[in-house]
């Protein structure tokens, strides 16, 4: 079992950075894939960037959004850049044993409670 909590998130002007971080409770972190994934009201959750052995990122944040990762700590992190408005949305972080598509939520085992994050124009 495996218990994520996420802090980090707040309300900032657009042009903004946020650092979210997620901690998380178990053995064998290191060997899980990590996933940040966001819901805006009304809208899907959808996937934002995973950490393995390597990184992934959806288009819309690449080049402002850093995914890393510190094992000895259990912790992941996101830290978030040049904010648009359209960034706002509850922010999850997740934890995969075998992820086999590390952007589909359906391979995710478990999930934080999510914290908020809002950019205002």
């Amino acid at each position: 079992q495996v218990q994520l909590v996420e802090s980090g998130g707040g309300m900032v002007q657009a042009g903004g950075s946020l650092r979210l971080s997620c901690a998380a409770s178990g053995r064998t972190f290191s060997s899980y894939t990590m996933g940040w994934f966001r819901q805006a009201p009304g809208k899907e959750r959808e996937f934002v960037a995973a950490i393995s052995w390597t990184t992934y990122y959806t288009d819309s944040v690449k080049g402002r959004f850093t995914i890393s990762r510190d094992n000895a700590k259990n912790t992941v992190n996101l830290q978030m850049n040049s904010l648009k408005p359209e960034d706002t949305a509850v922010y999850y972080c997740a934890a995969a044993r075998y992820a086999s598509s590390a952007s589909a939520a359906a391979s995710y085992d478990y999930w934080g409670q999510g914290t908020q994050v809002t950019v205002s124009s």
